[in-house]
């Protein structure tokens, strides 16, 4: 589907140097130097700066690293699209998972849908978080997904084009090392982020953040808040080891196991649900209407 040689790109981009992506690969360095050099070669850019200690990416390189995680994703879902195609059963739903969105729903209410519809089938399908999956995934449900359950409000759907099914209220809450001095608390005080470094998603992806960020702004400048781009995997990792505080909420809870989510003495919340596509096939509103009844 693509050049091999871009996931040897990666593979260098994340170990860091030849010698680990070789292992990793289970190839040789000079295999692996060889396929880096056909490549700059064929693009015509200098993807690495080559060091005693490793390899750097260049500007090129990190330009070109990104939009080569999307095409190799974006290839792996076409094969994907091409099997459900298919295999194609008009009764399955196929349910996007990751670790900021979770399929914990489906397990606690299966029992409950197929009382009410007992031919709808699930597949749960496992999807990276990062900015280009959301992107693409949100714009389309109905290709490689159809459900998937998360945080979001008016300006997430209005972004992302897509619709939702608001389940519950989550309050949001902070997330710490369980290192750290607020862990052994039961709950967290907003005079307890005073001259912390409080992690929030970056002004504009939700309305109940940028609320939350604009209060502490104004009432509470002893918190230092960090902006970031994305909810990943990097930023909880980014959390744990750098001992900063992030705004989570407590479906994340098994989404790194050295962090302790801590309810807060503050009022801000955010939308649970499911997000679908804004215009459903007969199937889906079949089975929201099902999720409608079993939860209000």
């Amino acid at each position: 589907m693509y050049n091999k040689q871009l996931e040897t790109f990666i593979s260098v981009a994340d170990a860091g140097s030849f010698n680990k992506a070789a292992e990793n690969m289970f190839i040789t360095p000079t295999a692996v130097i060889k396929q880096i050099n056909l490549l700059e070669n064929s693009l015509n850019l200098k993807l690495f700066i080559r060091t005693n200690q490793g390899v750097i990416l260049t500007e090129s390189g990190k330009s070109f690293y990104n939009d080569v995680k999307y095409i190799i994703q974006y290839s792996r879902d076409s094969v994907m699209r091409a099997r459900n195609a298919m295999n194609k059963s008009e009764n399955i739903i196929r349910i996007g998972t990751s670790l900021m969105t979770p399929g914990q729903f489906l397990m606690e209410s299966c029992p409950n849908i197929h009382e009410l519809v007992k031919d709808i089938k699930f597949e749960l399908v496992p999807f990276e978080n990062t900015p280009e999956n959301a992107r693409e995934i949100l714009k389309n449900f109905g290709h490689n997904f159809d459900i998937i359950a998360g945080i979001f409000d008016d300006k997430l759907l209005e972004y992302r084009e897509c619709a939702g099914l608001e389940l519950k209220i989550e309050p949001i809450r902070c997330a710490v090392s369980i290192y750290h001095p607020l862990a052994s608390k039961k709950s967290i005080a907003v005079k307890d982020l005073y001259g912390e470094n409080l992690m929030i998603l970056k002004r504009g992806s939700f309305s109940s953040l940028d609320n939350l960020r604009e209060d502490l702004w104004r009432n509470h400048p002893q918190i230092n808040i960090i902006d970031f781009d994305f909810y990943s995997l990097d930023v909880f990792n980014r959390c744990e080891n750098s001992n900063n505080i992030l705004i989570a909420v407590d479906p994340w809870k098994n989404a790194h196991p050295l962090l302790k989510i801590l309810p807060v003495e503050w009022d801000y919340t955010v939308p649970y649900g499911l997000l679908h596509s804004q215009n459903p096939s007969l199937l889906i509103k079949k089975f929201l209407d099902v999720v409608k009844k079993i939860s209000f």
